[in-house]
């Protein structure tokens, strides 16, 4: 218990001496001592210099050894794979990207293939091998159904719905590793990094080419019994079709029906060829039109007002290429006609997490769990 709080206490707070370890975890300088001598000789920390500029002996630093471990952390969507490697202190060393082109079609394995193509390039990048990553963790669209192992309320990943999907992916990277829904891992990088700081209730709604959502309560996210909660793009709504036929209805992002088809990305874009702008190509294009922005914020504004019903969180995030093409604009009027749709009221803020958002929660994830398992010395 002792050692691992020290190696928290240096993840989080850097660089510290023995006598400031002590002063933190309340162990006396001896046994602060000896603590710091056995994680040296277990690898997991090391001498970073010296402490200047104050009376008596300068004080040595001590630090978690980076070359500990090492992760890798992926995000998948319908046009490829990109993957990050990070040291087991959060420092990001290489990051590539795969097109699903880069194997052929009809490779045997091919989803396998092209997980390992793109962490070999990320690995590249950052001058490492396989043999040095502990974790991986995937995000892709989806879930994996905890009764069957297949990936669901994804068929526009073709290839990843092998009932042996983990078992393979782990198989051709030889490391352990966590597939999990990306919308959630969106809602770990608020929580860690984001505008969900301090928050133990909340719900983060994703509106990209896809749509679905990551509810967080008590701290920790909901999954329901198939891994499918928060899948809120088959949520059924006014003005939009019914998404009938199960997953067969979203086979593409802008296909089926329900909350998807009104703020989907490729639905705003639609919008705004609806009201006369049919040059439009971006999300961005689609937004800067004041009629188009009010209409799906009042789409989102009724979206919002189901699920806050429901599960009555004191936040709400919205994240993806839709709000964030909006901005502060979009969410000041999702905000206004929200106003009396739900008795909750919960506070409304737009994703402030730089680059992707899935990335940077698959990394968190990938941490927390090489860091379970190497910063056990018990």
């Amino acid at each position: 218990m002792n050692d691992r709080a020290a190696l928290n206490l240096l993840v989080s707070q850097g660089p510290l001496t023995r006598t400031r370890i002590g002063e933190l975890t309340g162990l006396s300088k001896p046994t602060a001592s000896q603590l710091l001598a056995r994680l040296a000789a277990a690898g997991l920390v090391r001498t970073t210099g010296n402490v200047t500029g104050r009376p008596g002996p300068n004080a040595q630093l001590y630090e978690v050894n980076p070359l500990a471990a090492h992760v890798a952390a992926l995000a998948v969507d319908p046009l490829g794979i990109t993957a990050a490697v990070a040291d087991i202190t959060g420092r990001a060393l290489g990051e590539a990207r795969v097109g699903t082109d880069a194997v052929a079609e009809d490779t045997p394995h091919r989803t396998a293939h092209l997980v390992a193509r793109a962490v070999d390039e990320a690995l590249h990048k950052a001058g490492l091998d396989r043999e040095r990553l502990h974790r991986a963790v995937i995000g892709t669209p989806g879930a994996l159904d905890p009764q069957t192992g297949r990936l669901r309320y994804a068929p526009h990943l073709p290839g990843w719905q092998s009932r042996a999907l983990k078992e393979e992916l782990a198989a051709v990277l030889g490391i352990p590793l966590v597939i999990e829904n990306d919308v959630n891992l969106a809602a770990v990088a608020e929580q860690h990094d984001g505008a969900a700081q301090d928050f133990d209730d909340f719900v983060l709604v994703w509106a990209d080419e896809g749509v679905g959502a990551a509810i967080v309560l008590g701290g920790r996210l909901l999954r329901g019994a198939t891994g499918g909660a928060g899948e809120i793009g088959y949520m059924p709504l006014p003005g939009a079709p019914l998404a009938r036929g199960g997953d067969r209805s979203a086979a593409r992002p802008d296909a089926g029906g329900g909350f998807q088809r009104l703020v989907g990305a490729p639905s705003v874009i639609e919008l705004a060829r609806e009201y006369g702008a049919s040059q439009v190509r971006t999300v961005a294009g689609a937004l800067a039109r004041d009629d188009v922005r009010a209409e799906v914020a009042r789409r989102l504004a009724t979206g919002l007002a189901a699920i806050v019903a429901v599960v009555d969180p004191r936040l709400v995030v919205l994240s993806g290429e839709v709000p964030q093409a909006g901005g502060e604009a979009l969410r000041a009027l999702v905000e206004e006609e929200f106003t009396g749709l739900a008795l909750p009221r919960p506070e409304i803020r737009i994703s402030d997490i730089a680059g992707n958002p899935i990335l940077t929660g698959a990394l968190r994830t990938a941490l927390a769990e090489a860091r379970d398992a190497v910063f056990d010395t018990a």
